[in-house]
């Protein structure tokens, strides 16, 4: 639960700040250059760092073992 409420703050700040700072930015990623929204920009940066913590987080809990799996295994 409170994962979720967390969650929602950061949800929230996020569309704060988006809507305040609508001004067109440019980007520029190695050779590659245009321009978007600050709002856009930042809300897809959000969602990409969201999607790769979910990634990264249900690697490790794949990956780790457990205990549970371990012991009935020894016996």
């Amino acid at each position: 639960m409170g994962l979720l409420i967390l969650a929602l703050i950061i949800i929230v700040l996020v569309a704060a700040f988006s809507v305040q700072n609508a001004a067109p930015v440019t980007i520029s990623l190695l050779f590659w250059k245009f321009q978007a929204s600050l709002a856009i920009v930042t809300f897809l940066s959000v969602l990409i760092g969201a999607v790769i913590a979910t990634i990264i987080t249900c690697w490790l809990s794949l990956r780790k073992p457990k205990k549970e799996n371990k012991s009935k295994l020894s016996d």
